[in-house]
């Protein structure tokens, strides 16, 4: 039976993030809340870690696992981005969004292996970016539920999941929004002055009305859609 903390209790929030940083840094699963759904978290750097995540969800291995960091500036040491409009991800992030990037040569090889590119997230929630700049390394980073199943909004949604995790950290239920469940908008914005939405998300008209403020224009179809099968695989992240 894995621990539950709440971190939203007076007092404990401080001593919440040191203790998940413990459990990610002994290489165990942890869940946490992010800014949509609740999410199952590993160290992105540890390999070991990764593959009982895949586990855990009963995950396919070919679908690729997205990263979370703190800032943008972390953002930058994982994924390339010298072809975007200065100021674009400090608009964008953070938030409920995945942006997707070619990779840097710092990313662990073993997460998502053959894949250029690479799904990085800003949550807009307090435990989570404490947590990444305690760490000072990414996490990897996927939706608390058995792989096909819904994504969860409160902590007793994926229940059957915490024999098999160190701890659930929690906040309670997230909201009763349905759109929440939708996770965050993945946009590909590998291509200079180009984006392409790989999943519709919870925030798709802010995204677009943002990246059509700094003069970043969709992709055609069919670029699109080699887009998205070079990262997604057999599916999108969840």
């Amino acid at each position: 039976m894995s621990v539950l903390i709440n971190v939203s209790e007076f007092g404990w929030f401080t001593a919440a993030v040191e203790r998940a940083a413990q459990f990610i840094l002994e290489g165990k699963v942890i869940a946490l809340p992010t800014d949509t759904v609740y999410g199952l978290a590993v160290a992105a750097q540890d390999t070991q870690a990764i593959k009982q995540l895949y586990k855990i969800k009963g995950r396919d291995q070919n679908k690729p696992l997205a990263i979370c960091v703190n800032n943008v500036k972390s953002l930058c040491c994982w994924g390339k981005v010298d072809c975007l409009p200065s100021g674009l991800l400090d608009t964008l992030l953070p938030g409920p969004v995945t942006v997707v990037l070619e990779r840097t040569s710092n990313l662990n090889s073993a997460l998502n292996p053959g894949v250029s590119k690479i799904g990085i997230r800003i949550p807009d929630n307090e435990f989570v970016l404490n947590l990444c700049k305690r760490l000072g390394t990414p996490l990897a980073l996927t939706s608390a539920n058995a792989s096909n199943e819904h994504s969860s909004l409160a902590p007793e949604e994926f229940q059957s999941l915490w024999p098999h995790l160190a701890a659930v950290f929690h906040s309670g239920r997230l909201g009763d929004s349905t759109s929440l469940r939708a996770g965050s908008t993945v946009v590909d914005l590998s291509a200079p002055g180009k984006y392409h939405i790989l999943r519709p998300g919870s925030a798709l008209a802010n995204t677009k009305a943002i990246l059509e403020h700094f003069s970043v224009v969709e992709q055609d179809a069919y670029c699109a859609l080699k887009a998205q099968n070079l990262f997604c695989g057999h599916g999108n992240i969840d």
